[in-house]
């Protein structure tokens, strides 16, 4: 193995995926066919990596559990119709997974998205069958809660210090922390990285294809 790490986990939207724009034009969207007041662009991203349910009911907390089913199937048909071309994935991204796998890395997705849209781009992508696994919000508990994490360790029978979180939300780095793993930060995405300072990742990256190589750099 090239490094004390086995198993790497990666959320989707804002880490791999450039599906930040999408998903808050998409929430704005939303609140428009809601009829509730749009929030701005630093408030939605920072809903980010948590479930659909949880994200809305952050933005809007006085919500009845039935306008919350609404809006967020507002927030779907939205989304969904300007996904009919899947976000495209970050320069660097394709490339180093395949090398990560090539180096038998065991690889994982832990992601905000609901099973039926991950499912939808791991279609998009051909990578149907490319992970060890992957953990959907609808299907578990939502981030910061480290269910999801350890229904991934479990999986793939890795101890959490042999597992590494990326993500660029601090729900990403904190259910990191909640589970004992490691993190990285990813400054591209959602949200500052002076914010996801705080958390303590062990790395910090500007481009995708920086993680492969303080991986590779970990290994001699």
């Amino acid at each position: 193995m090239p490094s004390e790490y086995k198993l790497l986990i990666f959320d989707w939207d804002g880490t791999l995926a450039d599906s930040i724009g999408r998903i808050v034009t998409s929430m704005q969207g939303a609140a428009q066919r809601a009829g509730r007041p749009e929030r701005d662009d630093e408030a939605v991203k920072g809903i980010i990596g948590l479930g659909l349910p949880e994200a809305i009911l952050t933005l809007y907390p006085d919500l009845t559990e039935a306008q919350v089913i609404a809006f967020r199937q507002h927030y779907a048909d939205i989304y969904i119709a300007s996904d009919a071309e899947p976000s495209p994935l970050f320069a660097g991204v394709a490339e180093s997974l395949e090398s990560f796998r090539d180096q038998g890395y065991r690889l994982a997705v832990a992601t905000g998205k609901a099973r039926r849209g991950l499912d939808r781009v791991l279609k998009a992508q051909g990578w149907e069958g490319f992970f060890d696994i992957t953990r959907a919000a609808d299907e578990t508990a939502s981030k910061p809660d480290p269910l999801m994490l350890n229904q991934i360790l479990a999986h793939c029978d890795v101890p959490a210090q042999q597992a590494l979180m990326v993500g660029d939300a601090s729900f990403d780095l904190l259910m990191a922390r909640n589970a004992g793993i490691d993190s990285v930060a990813v400054s591209y995405g959602a949200q500052s990285i002076e914010r996801l300072r705080t958390f303590g990742p062990a790395l910090e990256i500007n481009h995708f294809s920086e993680l492969r190589a303080w991986l590779h750099g970990r290994a001699h």
